[in-house]
C-alpha cells in the first residue's frame, strides 16, 4: 500500500508547526484503535479538524512486517497533516518505523499515554511517563536520523500523582527537541474520574513548546472552555469525535450531511462492514431512540444499513 502512494505524496506533505503558529487553537483528531483511520479521518477533515493521529502502531511490528505495514498504515494526497502514532521502546526501532513513514507522514508520536495492560506489560505506553531518559533518547534518535527539519516528533502523555515528575519529563522532552507535547490529563489509574484541566494549565505554563489538551471534550463548547482553562495550543478529541464528526465545525449533534459523507467516504475506501456499521452506531447515538438502536444495532449487512438509512432518514 505504501508503495502506491510515493510519487503522489512527496509534494503534499506540510509541517504540523504551522498550525501551531496559526494563532487559532488547532483541533486535532486522537488516535484512536481500531477508529482513526484513513476513512473516518478524512470525513473528520471535511468538518474544521485540522490534524489527524492514525491509531497507535507497535514499531517493532511494524519495522518487521510488510503484512503489518500493509494493514496498519494507509494514507492518501488528501491525508495531510497526518501524524503517526508509535508504541515504542528501543530509539532505534522507532527510528526505523519513523524512517519508513516519513515520505508519507508529516511527524510522528511517541505513545506514552496509553495504560492498558497489555502496553505496559510489554514496556509500552504510559510506563514511560517514568523512564524520562529512555522517552529523551528516542525522540533523540528520531531527531538526529529523520533528515527533514519539518517532520515533526510529538509525544503523547498521562500526567503522574506528583506533577512536578510530569513537568520534568516534559521540559526533558523539551529539551531534546520535541514539537510539542500532548497531555491526558489524568494518572494512569484514572479512567473515568474528572480530568485535571489544572494540571495541563500548569505544564503549559512550565514549557515554550505548544501543548494540547486531551480528555473529555465532546463540544466545541467543550474545546473553547478547556483552551480558556488551561491555555492549551491545540485540543486533541476521541470520543467526542466519534459521536459526533462534525463537533469541530460547531455542530451540537451529527447532521444527516455527515452520516451521508461518511456512507460515500466509506464504501469508497472499502471500509469493513464492522467498522463501517460501529461508526454509525456512535454517530447516531444522540439521534436515534433506544426503540430505533435495537433495530439499528443489529444489522448485519451493508445493504441493511444502507436500505435502514434510506427509509428512516432519506439518506
Amino acid at each position: 500500500m505504501i508503495g502506491d502512494i510515493v510519487e503522489t505524496k512527496r509534494c503534499q506533505l506540510k509541517d504540523p508547526m504551522d498550525l501551531f503558529h496559526s494563532g487559532q487553537v488547532v483541533k486535532i483528531c486522537a488516535p484512536m484503535v481500531r477508529y482513526s483511520k484513513l476513512a473516518f479521518r478524512t470525513l473528520v477533515r471535511k468538518y474544521s479538524c485540522d490534524l489527524c493521529y492514525t491509531p497507535m502502531i507497535v514499531a517493532a511490528d511494524f519495522v518487521r512486517s510488510a503484512k503489518a505495514r500493509d494493514s496498519e498504515f494507509t494514507t492518501n494526497k488528501g491525508d495531510h497533516p497526518l501524524i503517526v502514532q508509535f508504541a515504542a521502546k528501543e530509539a532505534q526501532v522507532l527510528c526505523d518505523a519513523a524512517r519508513i513513514v516519513s515520505p508519507f507522514a508529516d511527524g510522528i508520536d511517541l505513545n506514552c499515554g496509553c495504560p492498558q495492560r497489555w502496553a505496559m506489560a510489554e514496556g509500552y505506553g504510559a510506563c514511560l511517563i517514568n523512564k524520562p531518559e529512555l522517552v529523551r533518547d528516542m525522540v533523540r534518535h528520531v531527531r538526529n536520523q529523520i533528515d527533514n527539519p519539518r517532520f515533526s516528533v510529538s509525544i503523547k502523555i498521562r500526567i503522574h500523582e506528583d506533577l512536578k515528575r510530569t513537568v520534568d519529563l516534559c521540559q526533558k522532552a523539551e529539551a531534546t527537541g520535541v514539537s510539542w507535547i500532548t497531555v491526558h490529563g489524568r494518572s494512569v489509574e484514572e479512567r473515568h474520574q474528572p480530568v485535571h484541566y489544572d494540571a495541563i494549565k500548569i505544564i503549559k505554563q512550565s514549557m515554550s513548546i505548544p501543548i494540547v489538551a486531551n480528555g473529555d471534550i465532546k463540544t466545541l463548547k467543550d474545546a473553547e472552555n478547556v483552551h480558556h482553562l488551561t491555555g492549551a495550543d491545540g485540543i486533541m478529541v476521541a470520543r467526542g469525535l466519534l459521536a459526533n464528526p462534525a463537533m469541530f465545525a460547531g455542530y451540537e449533534e451529527t447532521p444527516l450531511k455527515c452520516i451521508q459523507d461518511w456512507v460515500d467516504i466509506a464504501l469508497e475506501h472499502g471500509t469493513p462492514f464492522t467498522c463501517f456499521h460501529h461508526h454509525l452506531m456512535y454517530m447516531m447515538e444522540r439521534i436515534t431512540s433506544k426503540q430505533e438502536k435495537k433495530v439499528f444495532n443489529v444489522l448485519s449487512s451493508t445493504s441493511a444499513v444502507l436500505d435502514y438509512l434510506n427509509d428512516h432518514y432519506g439518506v
